[in-house]
């Protein structure tokens, strides 16, 4: 009878302390879904890298420090092809300055933007203020990390990946 109490007691606990999962831009929320067109026009939705790991990546080819971040998460992205997958949204406004800057930086990952700089919904999805923004993102589109880049980036997911 003891026993059953406290399996009792202690899943009443569990229950009742349980944060329920919304939609939103904090860690432990699930990632508002984005469906853009790629540089072709294709609609890619965001969930349909849910499986493994994905890094959300807001840039535009006009942003100094996007550029230069970007040798760093071409590094991160072909250590771990088959386990990380980066989801690229431009906030450019001109189709050619986008696809040069994908084409000059050998960017092999998924690309999109609808070309509507900050009149994109999903700038308020993601409270985008200023990029670069990112959010590292698990199997399940909960969000584990935002705004993370450099070593601390590298270091969670390496820490992620190498855990599985």
């Amino acid at each position: 009878m003891k026993k059953t109490l406290l399996i009792l007691g202690f899943f009443c606990c569990v229950v009742t302390s349980s944060k329920a999962q919304v939609v939103g831009t904090e860690i432990g929320d699930i990632a508002p879904e984005i469906d853009l067109p790629d540089t072709k026009g294709n609609l890619v939705a965001l969930s349909s890298l849910r499986g493994g790991l994905v890094l959300v990546d807001f840039w535009a080819s006009w942003c100094g420090p996007c550029i230069k971040e970007q040798p760093a998460l071409l590094k991160l992205y072909t250590t771990y092809p088959d386990k990380l997958s980066i989801y690229s949204v431009s906030m450019d406004t001109k189709k050619p300055l986008w696809l040069a800057a994908i084409a000059k930086g050998k960017l092999p990952w998924t690309q999109v933007s609808d070309l509507k700089y900050w009149k994109s919904p999903v700038v308020g999805d993601y409270m985008l203020q200023s990029v670069p923004l990112n959010f590292l993102v698990d199997k399940n589109g909960i969000i584990l990390a935002k705004n993370i880049h450099g070593n601390a980036l590298n270091e969670m997911v390496k820490s992620l990946l190498t855990a599985q």
